[in-house]
């Protein structure tokens, strides 16, 4: 009788140590059937929408709308390549367990960064449809244009003393530098990792020692660089469709913007692979919970960085600058500054409140989307309202083109998400000579 008891008792505690103990690494760290599904749905999409929007091209006023839904769906694109780089030198710099799954997600979208250069081209060779200072490049068309009412006195002066930057030679040259610049960057990224992977010394304290050096050697004035090369795309790429308009907070805007983006598309890839080997075993709900809360801290501070520009802005109540903003909530722009507000800003701050939602994957997958969602309608809001017709065109009476709003950027991101998915699928899902691995591993204490 105590023998069965004893029995019992040991194989409980065997049962026990199994459930608790260390988790094994699969044999299998890609997901290829997976992410090729995803891979197929995604051109799918994309076909689908670039066939509508094709059908918008021929209507009334859409060309228009097209070329200025493009430039939304390239500055999204941008904002998830980019922003994934930026935050995969942030990760090596700060450390931590949740870059390790996030690591093969962010070097995918840094790799993108030549499918959104070639996106590029199109806006340089369409840059006088978008530009003002573009279809007037040098000062004395620029004068011929105040003479024919174009443009406003205040346009043309500020045309002017911008041109050393604003032009178009010195637009492509600009653009050139920050993508060849960053593409850099994302070359060593990718190319060392796999190189760490392939360390002859791997799992040993020399190698991590070494390879996080270098990382960090690198990271670091990337990171400066980084942010500097994007406050000059952004302020080349939108800021200069209304050539009046500065901020000097706009490239952390757009900094703090794309994380926000990124943080959303690496969340739900990683909820979504979770339903497979190798990231099913991995992604425990700590890390997912600490996924949400760094998510969260983009939504806080993208509010606060927003908000402080627009009290500034009021507060002064200075007429070269209150125009941009009066252009955004008068008429139905009122609309979608509202749409904004709600879908930007409030419900993900509110909804990521919730400890239950951040670990919970559905709940939290769901959300993910929606902030991608919200990122576009805010790139909506930031674009449009530059052109002197936006005012008339927020409705489909007779304006059916404005729908390109829509399928335009559709299209362009469902072709960026299937190169991304491309990517992904060429490498294993997780860095292994990584010592947060082990970590990883670990059974699950938090509950």
């Amino acid at each position: 009788m105590s023998s069965g008891h004893e029995q019992h008792g040991e194989a409980g505690s065997h049962a026990m140590a199994a459930h608790h103990g260390p988790r094994i690494l699969p044999a299998v760290l890609s997901a290829p059937t997976l992410v090729a599904a995803w891979r197929r749905r995604a051109l799918l999409i994309a076909a689908i929408s670039g066939v509508v929007s094709l059908l918008f091209f021929f209507v009334a006023g859409g060309p228009i709308h097209i070329l200025r839904a493009y430039l939304l769906g390239f500055m999204t694109c941008f904002g998830f390549a980019g922003g994934g780089l930026v935050l995969l030198m942030l990760q090596y710099v700060s450390g931590g367990k949740w870059g390790l799954l996030l690591r093969r997600p962010l070097e995918a979208m840094s790799r993108t960064l030549v499918l959104v250069f070639v996106m590029w081209i199109p806006i340089a060779v369409c840059m006088k449809q978008l530009y003002q200072w573009a279809a007037f490049p040098t000062d004395a068309d620029t004068a011929r244009g105040l003479a024919q009412h174009l443009m406003t006195k205040e346009q043309a002066l500020t045309m002017i003393a911008k041109r050393v930057m604003l032009n178009p030679v010195a637009f492509v040259v600009q653009s050139l530098l920050v993508f060849g610049i960053l593409g850099l960057f994302a070359f060593l990224l990718n190319k060392w990792s796999l190189d760490r992977d392939n360390d002859p010394a791997r799992g040993t304290e020399p190698s991590y020692d070494r390879w996080r050096t270098r990382f960090e050697n690198l990271s670091g004035p990337g990171i400066f660089l980084y942010v500097v090369l994007l406050t000059d795309g952004a302020i080349i790429w939108i800021m200069s469709l209304d050539v009046t308009w500065y901020s000097s907070i706009w490239g952390l805007q757009f900094l703090v913007g794309q994380g926000f983006a990124v943080f959303a598309l690496s969340i739900l890839t990683v909820i979504k692979l979770s339903k497979v080997e190798p990231m099913a075993t991995l992604l425990r709900k700590t890390e997912q919970h600490d996924l949400g809360k760094l998510a969260f801290a983009f939504v806080m501070l993208n509010i606060y960085l927003s908000f402080a520009e627009f009290l500034i802005i009021w507060s002064g109540n200075v007429p070269d600058e209150i125009p941009w903003y009066l252009n955004r909530i008068h008429g139905g722009w009122w609309y979608i500054c509202s749409l904004d507000f709600v879908c930007h800003w409030l419900i993900p701050f509110c909804l990521l409140l919730s400890r239950d939602l951040k670990r919970d994957k559905r709940r939290l997958s769901l959300l993910a989307c929606f902030m991608i969602f919200a990122r576009c309608v805010d790139m909506f809001w930031l674009i449009e309202p530059n052109f002197p017709d936006a005012a008339g065109n927020l409705h489909l009476s007779g304006n059916i083109g404005i729908l390109a709003y829509i399928t335009v950027p559709l299209c362009v991101l469902s072709l960026w998400a299937a190169y991304y998915l491309t990517e992904l699928n060429k490498r294993p899902l997780i860095a292994t000579n990584d010592p947060h691995l082990e970590e990883m591993l670990e059974a699950e204490h938090a509950h």
